[in-house]
């Protein structure tokens, strides 16, 4: 019996045979899977190019900061953000040295009196736009005015003496053809006219300075501007020199600046000299907006460092500069390569 139990479990020899079929189809799989692998394998072109995620905005804008410094790299065309657009960056090499510095107006206007006098009213504020030849200030002119009244007065005097004067010349001259007077009359009176002529004219100018100063009481912006400070307020006494305050010696009523023409001041190391050069290109991302970057160049070197720093100063010059820009906020300037560099 056990005999026969145990013939039952032997595999009959014609089963123990794989079926050619089945060995087939494992062969072909692995074939078809080898070469799905050597296409995707295939180099191509365009595989070398870097290609940005931009499934978020806020990745592909830093993404985009980041190759914009590094040189010969590619990127694909940026899509829509809702972000503030940078103005463009040209195309230059890689930053050969990033610097801190404070944004400045390139000229910083400061209105003074010509003369001593009281302040009679101040127009402006700090932070008004003014254009040129707006009156930002008067000064108080009722002195002039009166000097004014005298001049003009003694001036029709002094009009009136000519008139005679000359009545006496035509009086001299015909005396002189009857020969009822001597010639010497007639050169007196001539003598008197040319004297009343001469004070004319003095008195004439006499006017046109007390004119001049009773212009100089109003005070005109020379720029189209800001107001960047208000020195004084009405009533106050004003010279032409002042001592005081925390800006020390100063004859200024109002400081004003141009928005549009603003300047990066740094303090560059003495061991990073030979990197910079004027009219190279700069990029500029003020510290308050890291995202907005402006282009610029270096428009100043100082003559003369500073011994006890080691430093130098350099000025680079902002090119198109917004609203965004203000000054004594600082900024950081990448100094950038000229390509091949």
């Amino acid at each position: 019996m056990k005999k026969d139990h145990i013939q039952q479990l032997k595999i009959p020899a014609s089963a123990k045979k794989r079926s050619k079929s089945t060995v087939s189809i494992i062969y072909g799989g692995i074939v078809l899977l080898l070469a799905v692998a050597v296409w995707f394998a295939w180099p191509r072109e365009g595989d070398d190019q870097r290609i940005l995620d931009t499934s978020n905005p806020d990745e592909t804008a830093s993404a985009g900061d980041v190759s914009s410094s590094a040189p010969n790299v590619k990127t694909p065309e940026s899509t829509p953000s809702t972000k503030r657009e940078s103005p463009p960056v040209r195309a230059f090499g890689g930053s050969l040295l990033t610097v801190s510095g404070y944004i400045v107006n390139r000229e910083r206007v400061e209105l003074s009196p010509r003369f001593m006098g009281v302040v009679r009213d101040i127009r402006v504020k700090k932070g008004d736009s003014v254009t040129k030849d707006q009156v930002v200030a008067v000064l108080d002119d009722v002195e002039y005015q009166a000097q004014l009244k005298q001049a003009q007065g003694a001036l029709e005097v002094a009009q009136v003496q000519v008139k005679q004067a000359q009545l006496d010349v035509d009086r001299a001259r015909r005396l002189v053809t009857e020969s009822v007077e001597m010639k010497a009359t007639l050169e007196d009176a001539e003598l008197r006219l040319a004297a009343s002529q001469a004070d004319v004219r003095r008195l004439e100018g006499q006017v046109e300075l007390v004119q001049t100063y009773l212009d100089w009481t109003i005070i005109r912006s020379p720029i189209n501007g800001v107001v960047l400070e208000k020195l004084v307020d009405p009533n106050e006494l004003v010279t032409p020199q002042s001592f005081g305050g925390t800006r020390g010696p100063s004859t200024a009523l109002i400081s004003l600046g141009d928005p549009e023409d603003l300047q990066v001041e740094i303090e560059l190391n003495e061991s990073d000299l030979s990197k910079i050069y004027l009219n190279q290109a700069c990029r500029i991302s003020p510290e308050a907006y890291l995202d907005r970057v402006y282009q610029g160049y270096v428009v100043e070197i100082a003559p003369e460092a500073n011994r006890q720093k080691g430093t130098l100063q350099i000025k680079v010059q902002i090119e198109n500069p917004d609203k965004y820009l203000t000054p004594e906020l600082s900024a950081k300037v990448d100094f950038l390569a000229e390509e091949g560099d």
